[in-house]
């Protein structure tokens, strides 16, 4: 009898342990099957055969800390341009996908967002950020990798000052903002007749918060007002004790620089100590835009003041119509927020670089995007002060470098409670405004 060589002895012992370890095995959980499904999903390669979706990716707050109203706004306004992109055809003759990491608002998960979705994800591009913080964070992972980032909603002015080729901005700058808001209350006082001599800013302790009330205070004092600062952590829901200390200091005007959820509880926590919007003029922070959330959280917030970004209603081009009929189709609102508007362009924006790169190849994107003249829903961007046109050659700030350098930044009141913001009066500037603003108490 023929016995068996080593080789095929050895084949045949492998194949045997192979079943029996496979038979011991336990069986993975639906829950453990559903996470790995997820991930491979969003970890998969990108552009490795013809088929292959080209994947962009997105920070957005979709939890706590993190403006979370403002992140799903984001991703929703994200959505509905790949959505139109994938319809006129794609990009380059593939189909486009979006994938979202939820950034929380904190700048750790900026960095392992922007390194997930470059490294594991194989974006081409990352948008978003809503959160200082989180750009602050991004920009470093973006600019160590070459990938393009378009920020949208982080006003921090390090993130363009810095240089890189890799980040471009089209939310507004910070200092700059702060001096709309300062000439806003200049105008109240001067124009409107209220008696401001100290105002207070509320302010949360981030890259957003800490130079915005840095900038709006120095501001204040060349204008021979005072101010007092506050500050607290990102997602603080109890402000009982800063609002007894702020009632002591009897301001004339007070000021929320805090982002997301907490601003909704400062506001009504404020209304309840009687020194809420209809006690003390008051600035609420922009999400107050979000009206059914406003509203819902701050009953008694009647004559706040909310920023907005963006050209009002009247002035909207056919892009910003078609954006909202689309929007409001989306998610059952009525309007659209400054951010979901910035996040639809910033999409479509690097969608159009590519195409007109001709290659999803990142330092071909930054080339387009440097000398872009995009038609949107923000209006006309581009970003004039780039590596052809430095801050140095130009005279300007560093700040301005790949910035859009035109956002229209108004000043909006709700004067009836419970009113859309899209109808509330936009009271400043002057070449803007419908109505006169109303100060509590006078």
């Amino acid at each position: 009898m023929n016995l068996p060589s080593c080789k095929t002895f050895c084949l045949l012992a492998t194949a045997i342990l192979a079943l029996l370890v496979a038979a011991c095995a336990p069986a993975a959980s639906p829950a453990a099957t559903a996470v790995e499904e997820q991930s491979a999903d969003a970890g998969g390669t990108t552009g490795d055969v013809p088929d292959d979706p080209i994947r962009i990716g997105a920070l957005a707050p979709l939890s706590a800390p993190g403006s979370v109203v403002a992140g799903e706004a984001i991703s929703d306004a994200m959505n509905i341009a790949i959505d139109e992109i994938n319809a006129a055809g794609g990009l380059l003759g593939q189909q486009v996908k979006l994938v979202i990491f939820d950034s929380e608002g904190l700048p750790e998960r900026g960095t392992a967002g922007a390194e997930r979705l470059i490294n594991q994800d194989n974006v081409i591009a990352i948008a978003g950020g809503s959160h200082s913080s989180v750009g602050v964070a991004a920009k470093e992972v973006a600019h160590d990798n070459g990938i393009p980032i378009v920020l949208v909603n982080t006003w921090n002015d390090t993130i363009t000052s810095v240089q890189y080729p890799e980040v471009f901005r089209i939310a507004p700058l910070s200092s700059e903002v702060s001096t709309i808001d300062v000439n806003f209350m200049k105008w109240l006082r001067d124009d409107v007749g209220l008696n401001l001599e100290k105002v207070v800013l509320l302010t949360e302790n981030t890259d957003y918060g800490i130079p915005a009330a840095e900038d709006t205070s120095r501001l204040l004092t060349d204008a021979g007002i005072d101010s007092v600062t506050f500050g607290v952590d990102i997602g603080t829901q109890d402000f009982a004790g800063i609002i007894e200390r702020i009632k002591a200091e009897n301001p004339d005007l007070i000021m929320s620089l805090a982002t997301g959820e907490a601003s909704y509880n400062f506001a009504q926590q404020s209304a309840d100590a009687g020194i809420g919007p209809q006690d003390v003029p008051t600035i609420c922070d922009h999400v107050a835009l979000v009206s059914d959330a406003f509203w819902s959280n701050v009953p008694d917030g009647n004559y706040c003041f909310v920023r907005r970004i963006g050209l009002p209603p009247p002035l909207y081009n056919d892009f910003a119509h078609s954006f909202l009929a689309s929007y409001e189709a989306r998610t059952g609102k009525v309007g659209a927020e400054s951010y979901a508007f910035a996040a639809y362009d910033a999409i479509r924006l690097i969608a159009q670089a590519v195409t007109e790169a001709g290659t999803t190849e990142a330092a071909a994107i930054i080339t387009a995007l440097e000398n872009i003249t995009y038609e949107g829903a923000l209006g006309t961007i581009t970003f004039p002060i780039n590596s052809s046109n430095t801050p140095q050659q130009a005279g300007v700030d560093p700040k301005w470098w790949h910035q859009f350098p035109d956002p229209a930044v108004t000043i909006v009141q709700y004067q009836v409670e419970g009113e859309d913001s899209e109808g509330a009066a936009v009271v400043y500037p002057q070449t803007y405004r419908t109505g006169e603003p109303v100060i509590p108490g006078q």
